[in-house]
């Protein structure tokens, strides 16, 4: 018998808000997903370093999802001192799963807009599916027409071939548009603005009692 579809969801997580959260329970009621690992990166390579500390960004996210059995927390990319890419990441995980096992990997319209300049971008889709979650402000449609057509190749025409393949598919949920990122809850926090509709309780009182993002 298959494995069900395990799914990853890479990010800084500075801090992690309702943005990141609610749009993946979404995914998670639409595909059938019963564990979703969080993996927070300790040096992106294509943003600028995270304000918070890699042990305050776990933290976090230990608040988080202290109470919600879909997630857990998986750090191994914060022991590294090197770049966190994906394509290495998601490689270890489908040696440690085994070939059969299906994968997902999970990120938002915006990172599928620019899925194709990614480090061995091919090499990913080779270990996992993507699971693309929407974000507000970004088109469906790939930015030329060429890219277009590889996403048509790839795409999923419904979720059970997300459980009964490994890896190599391209699913488009249908999530919710929250206009939430993490730089405005930083600059509202710096500014003194109330975040608790953004933020998780026990995310935003780690976030006061550490005295974070306020200067």
């Amino acid at each position: 018998m298959a494995k069900p579809l395990l799914a990853y969801y890479g990010g800084t997580f500075d801090p992690i808000h309702f943005g990141h959260i609610k749009p993946v329970e979404a995914l998670a009621r639409q595909v059938g997903l019963q564990k979703v690992v969080i993996i927070p990166n300790n040096v992106p390579p294509h943003r600028p370093q995270p304000e918070a500390s890699s042990a305050q960004r776990k933290a976090m996210i230990e608040a988080a999802i202290h109470n919600n059995a879909l997630f857990e927390l998986d750090d191994r990319e914060l022991q590294r001192a090197m770049p966190s890419w994906t394509a290495d990441t998601m490689e270890a995980l489908r040696n440690e799963q085994g070939a059969a096992q299906p994968l997902g990997f999970i990120i938002g319209q915006d990172s599928l807009l620019a899925f194709r300049t990614w480090h061995r971008y091919a090499d990913i889709l080779a270990c996992c599916h993507l699971l693309v979650c929407r974000r507000p402000g970004y088109p469906l449609t790939m930015p030329d027409a060429e890219q277009q057509r590889w996403l048509e190749q790839h795409l999923a025409a419904d979720a059970g071939e997300l459980h009964a393949l490994p890896a190599g598919k391209i699913f488009l949920a249908d999530t919710p548009l929250l206009a939430i990122s993490a730089t405005d809850i930083r600059q509202r926090l710096e500014n003194g603005q109330p975040c608790d509709d953004l933020v998780p309780g026990p995310v935003m009182g780690y976030i006061t009692r550490h005295g974070l993002y306020r200067d």
